[in-house]
């Protein structure tokens, strides 16, 4: 998936860091909420 971020990156002439939010999105945001659960279940 990753590649692929980066080949549309290129495409769409995002800088370096919007290319980092996009790859990272899914740890900051939807693995954000997993990890407060296992933090709360303890």
């Amino acid at each position: 998936m990753d590649e692929i971020d980066t080949v549309l990156a290129c495409h769409y002439g995002f800088t370096d860091e919007e290319l980092d939010f996009i790859i990272n999105y899914d740890i900051k945001y939807r693995m954000g909420d997993e990890l407060s659960n296992e933090r709360e279940e303890s």
